[in-house]
């Protein structure tokens, strides 16, 4: 897709490109305002592209969020990485899009939190998310702790993510799988 930037926009970008080179050097472009918290953590991020105002919640203190190569994020990407979030290569994030390996409490298994805590007094409780290669995020997309996204799959436009998607998938809602990529055929196939 060819660009035409106005005058603005470009010294914005040109602006935002120095200040990756300097701060961020193996990143291809990361656009202005960006917040990170923790810059440490991150991994990888070989030309990396964000849109604007993108926001990162990372440990600082080890390594929790692991970007593979060539992936694009689109402008209000939120991710909160304090154990472990793995973003494969060639990964593609629309815009507002929110991945977190984080849950304020614990609601499955022996030990629960119970609604009578305050939420923000709730025991932290972490679960990995991994994303595969070649996967593409659609606008709004929300990725839970403990998910598992697999390569080359599409997850639709506002869409919550609570668990594990197959490879070459296409899903929406909540885990509904509606097409599988048919290597035979090179089609992709009702479910």
């Amino acid at each position: 897709m060819n660009s035409c930037y106005s005058i603005s926009e470009l010294l914005k970008n040109v602006y935002s490109l120095i200040m990756t080179k300097l701060f961020f050097r193996q990143a291809r472009l990361l656009r202005r305002p960006i917040y990170i918290r923790g810059k440490k953590s991150i991994v990888g991020a070989v030309r990396l592209t964000t849109g604007y105002a993108c926001r990162f919640d990372l440990a600082g203190t080890k390594e929790t969020l692991f970007i593979g190569q060539d992936c694009q994020f689109g402008d209000n990407t939120h991710i909160v990485a304090m154990k472990s979030v793995i973003i494969g290569n060639n990964v593609l994030l629309a815009s507002n899009v929110f991945i977190s390996d984080t849950n304020h409490g614990a609601y499955k298994g022996y030990r629960q939190s119970s609604p009578l805590e305050t939420p923000d007094s709730r025991e932290l409780h972490f679960n990995n998310v991994v994303i595969g290669d070649n996967v593409w995020l659609g606008q709004n997309v929300i990725v839970l702790a403990g998910s598992k996204i697999g390569s080359g799959s599409i997850v639709g436009a506002n869409s919550v993510v609570t668990g594990d998607i197959p490879e070459n998938s296409i899903v929406v809602g909540n885990n509904r799988v509606i097409k599988r990529y048919c290597a035979d055929d090179h089609v992709w196939k009702l479910v």
